[in-house]
C-alpha cells in the first residue's frame, strides 16, 4: 500500500474516533454531519485502492509460468480428487493413488462426524456465493471458532463507563458494575441430503461441483436467515413496539435507541412491511424512502437507515385479529447478534439408503456447524405495523401463533405440498419435493423436526 493510501487510512480512522466522540457529546447532528465526512472518505479510498490494485494485473501474467501457475493446478488437482472420490463412493469409478493421497490429506484433523471433507476453495466459493444481497447474515457479526463450544466476554455499555482517576503508586479502583457477561456458544450441526440423479455424476467435474456449490449455498442462506430471524424474535419477544406512522417510527430511533447503536442503524423487514414503507409521505407529499445515493438498488428510510426487504416466506407476517402485524427490525444487529461459525462442510454419499436405490438417485449429506448468540439485546428494536386484511383475503406467509410438534399421524393427513410448505416455514431445509412419494416428504419432515428440537 503506498503511502497516499495509508494517509487516507489514518484520516478514516481519526473520523471514525470524530464520530464517537461527538455522539458521546450529545452532537447528534454533528455526529450525522461527521459520518458522512467518513462515507467520502471512504469511498474516495476504495477507488485509489482499486487503481492501485490494477498495476498488480501484470504481475499475474508473470507469474503464471511460475508460483501462481503452481497454486491452479494443484487447486484443479484436489477439486478432481473431490469429485472422483463422490463417484467412487456410489461405484462410478475408482480412485487413483494420487487422489487417495489428496483425500487422506484433506481429511487431517477432520470433522467429528467423519465423512469427506470439502476443499476450502470450494468452501470459499460456498461463502461468496451465499452472501448474496438477500442474505441476513451480512448484517450481524460472524466469528470463525475452531472449538465446538467456548465463550467470549463482553462489556456491556463500556463507552457509557468511564475510567475514574488513579493516584500516583495507588491501586486501580474497580469500574462500577453490571460490567462483564459472558457469551456461551455451542456449535451445533446443521445438514440436509441433495438428491442427485445418476446421469449428473457422469457429467464433468465442473459442472457436479457448480451444481453442489449453488445447493449447499442455497441452504446455507436459507439456515442462516431462519437462525437469525428466530434470534431477532426471541430478543424481542413481549417487547415489540406498535407504529402506526412516521412519529413512531422517528422516536424509535430518537428515543429508544442509544446515540450510540443509531448511527449504524438500519432497518430489516419483510415484502409487506417494505410495501408500507415505500408508501409513506411526509406533509409535502413525498415519499419518506429514497434511494441510497452511494448504492442506487438500496434505499434509506428518513435520508439515514438503509432499508433491507426479505420475503414474506423468511420473515412471515404475524397473524392477528382482522389483519397481520408486519415485523420491521430496527438497530445495528452487529451488536446485537453473533454467528460462531466453525466453516467445517464434510458430505456423506449414498445410493442405496431410503428410497434412493428404488428411484435410481444418489443422496449426498451436507454437515456444517455453527451456533448463533444474542450479545446486545438493547441494539434492535422490533416494530410491528397492523394491517387489516382486504375484505378477509389470505395473507401470503402468515407465521403461525405458536409453533408445535407434529406427531406423524398429523403429518400424514396432510398432501405433500402442504407438508413442504410447512417445513420450509418453520425453517426446516426440507430437501423433498412433491415429487418424491409421499411417505419421503414425510420422513424428511420428521428427520427435520427431530433435528431441529435435538438442537
Amino acid at each position: 500500500m503506498n503511502e497516499e493510501l495509508k494517509k487516507m487510512l489514518d484520516s478514516i480512522k481519526a473520523k471514525k474516533q470524530e464520530v464517537r466522540d461527538l455522539c458521546k457529546a450529545g452532537k447528534i447532528e454533528d455526529a450525522a454531519k461527521a459520518k458522512d465526512e467518513l462515507k467520502d472518505l471512504q469511498a474516495q479510498f476504495d477507488l485509489l485502492y482499486d487503481l492501485e490494485q490494477d498495476k498488480l494485473d501484470d504481475m499475474q501474467q508473470q507469474a503464471a509460468a511460475g508460483t501462481a501457475k503452481k497454486i491452479v493446478d494443484q487447486t484443479k488437482k484436489i477439486t478432481g480428487a473431490f469429485v472422483n472420490a463422490i463417484k467412487a463412493a456410489v461405484g462410478k469409478g475408482d480412485l487413483s493413488a494420487e487422489d487417495k493421497e489428496i483425500i487422506n490429506s484433506m481429511n487431517e484433523g477432520k470433522d467429528e462426524d467423519g465423512g469427506l471433507t470439502v476443499p476450502k476453495d470450494i468452501r470459499t466459493a460456498v461463502k461468496e456465493l451465499r452472501r448474496s444481497e438477500d442474505a441476513l447474515e451480512n448484517l450481524v457479526n460472524v466469528e470463525r471458532v475452531t472449538t465446538l463450544s467456548g465463550s467470549r466476554v463482553i462489556e456491556r455499555y463500556a463507552d457509557q463507563t468511564p475510567f475514574d482517576n488513579v493516584d500516583e503508586a495507588a491501586e486501580f479502583p474497580e469500574v462500577s458494575t453490571p460490567q462483564f457477561e459472558k457469551i456461551d456458544y455451542k456449535v451445533k450441526k446443521k445438514g440436509g441430503i441433495l438428491k442427485v440423479t445418476q446421469e449428473l455424476l457422469s457429467d464433468t467435474a465442473e459442472n457436479i461441483i457448480g451444481y453442489l456449490k449453488r445447493w449447499i449455498a442455497k441452504k446455507g442462506k436459507a439456515t442462516r436467515n431462519f437462525m437469525i430471524i428466530a434470534k431477532v424474535r426471541e430478543i424481542t419477544k413481549d417487547a415489540e413496539v406498535p407504529v402506526a406512522g412516521l412519529d413512531d417510527l422517528k422516536r424509535i430511533f430518537n428515543i429508544l435507541l442509544d446515540p450510540a447503536i443509531a448511527l449504524g442503524a438500519c432497518v430489516v423487514t419483510n415484502q409487506d412491511g417494505y410495501n408500507w414503507l415505500d408508501t409513506l409521505k411526509d406533509k409535502d407529499g413525498k415519499y419518506i424512502m429514497q434511494p441510497d445515493p452511494t448504492k442506487p438498488m438500496s434505499t434509506l428510510l428518513f435520508g439515514k437507515y438503509p432499508v433491507k426487504k426479505v420475503s414474506n416466506r423468511t420473515m412471515p407476517s404475524i397473524a392477528a385479529e382482522g389483519g397481520y402485524k408486519v415485523p420491521i427490525v430496527c438497530g445495528d444487529l452487529k451488536e446485537a447478534i453473533t454467528i460462531f461459525d466453525r466453516e467445517t462442510l464434510t458430505i456423506d454419499i449414498s445410493s442405496v439408503a431410503g428410497e434412493l436405490w428404488k428411484t435410481d438417485q444418489t443422496g449426498i449429506k451436507v454437515r456444517e456447524r455453527l451456533d448463533i448468540q444474542s450479545v446486545d439485546e438493547e441494539a434492535i428494536v422490533m416494530a410491528e405495523h397492523f394491517i387489516a386484511s382486504d375484505g378477509g383475503a389470505a395473507v401470503a406467509s402468515i407465521e403461525p401463533e405458536e409453533k408445535k410438534t407434529y406427531t406423524q399421524a398429523e403429518i400424514e393427513k396432510l398432501s405433500r405440498e402442504k407438508i413442504i410448505a410447512l417445513g420450509t416455514q418453520l425453517g426446516y431445509t426440507m430437501t423433498a419435493t412433491a415429487a418424491d412419494e409421499k411417505a419421503a416428504v414425510v420422513a424428511d419432515f420428521m428427520q427435520q423436526q427431530a433435528a431441529a428440537q435435538g438442537e
